[in-house]
C-alpha cells in the first residue's frame, strides 16, 4: 500500500464446499493473464529489468484497448 497505493483483496471460496466454485472477479484477472500470453515477450520472462517488463505489459494493454476501439 505504501509503495504503489494498491489495496489487494483476497477472494476465498466457501470452506464447506468441495470441487470447482466460481469466485467473483477472479476470472477477470485470469482472462487478462491469458491475453498477455499472446505476446511473445510476455509469454516468458525475457526481460532482465522489471521496468522493461512493466513497459511491455503497458504496450500489450494499450494494443488491446486500441483494437477494441477500432
Amino acid at each position: 500500500m505504501d509503495t504503489f497505493g494498491w489495496i489487494v483483496h483476497m477472494v476465498l471460496g466457501p470452506q464447506e464446499s468441495q470441487g470447482f466454485i466460481l469466485l467473483k472477479k477472479r476470472w477477470v484477472v485470469e482472462r487478462t493473464f491469458g491475453w498477455w500470453n499472446w505476446y511473445r515477450r510476455l509469454s516468458q520472462d525475457y526481460e532482465y529489468l522489471p521496468p522493461n517488463s512493466e513497459t511491455m505489459i503497458y504496450i500489450a494493454m494499450i494494443r488491446l484497448m486500441v483494437r477494441r476501439l477500432a
